[in-house]
């Protein structure tokens, strides 16, 4: 991506904002889709002490609240993330920001006291196995400890099938 700098903006460097720039894109299709004037922000960032480009069109914010707003919001697409990976939401009973909300203190719940149970079980298994563990006899009357310690779920090998083979293929 093409940009034109038509004007930069002084910067407290100590920030570790590098530069802050007012610009348009330059190719073709990119400046007919978007003719408005863009923000350019260069950022060194000490933690990871990599350099970072954002580009925006908001130009009333001071740069460092823009490099603080992508920063919050990395934030949050990684507890997303961690959500999808480790809370296996695979549908939402409602649409509503409520009902949304509702699911996912649920699951975050579920999670915590899975994560309680498994430590104070002193249970050699990582959380989502307990889970897949914990899913299995869940109308049976036997025993969480029980459950997560007597029986070994991993050398459990499935039932022989009874099914007829089709030959000829």
């Amino acid at each position: 991506m093409r940009f034109k700098r038509m004007y930069s903006t002084l910067v407290d460097k100590a920030t570790g904002v590098k530069y802050d720039q007012i610009g348009k894109l330059e190719t073709y299709y990119l400046s007919r889709d978007y003719p408005e004037k863009l923000r350019r922000i260069k950022y060194y960032d000490c933690e990871s002490g990599k350099e970072l480009i954002f580009l925006t069109n908001n130009m009333q914010l001071k740069p460092t609240e823009i490099v603080y707003l992508h920063k919050k919001r990395w934030e949050v697409e990684l507890f997303f993330k961690w959500m999808k990976q480790h809370l296996k939401i695979k549908s939402f009973w409602g649409t509503t920001i409520n009902a949304v909300k509702i699911q996912m203190y649920c699951a975050i719940i579920a999670y915590c006291l899975v994560a309680i149970v498994g430590n104070k079980l002193k249970v050699d298994r990582s959380i989502y196995e307990i889970l897949q563990i914990l899913s299995i006899p869940l109308l049976e009357k036997t025993p969480v400890r029980e459950v997560l310690t007597k029986y070994d779920y991993k050398n459990v090998k499935e039932l022989k099938n009874k099914q007829l083979i089709i030959s000829g293929f």
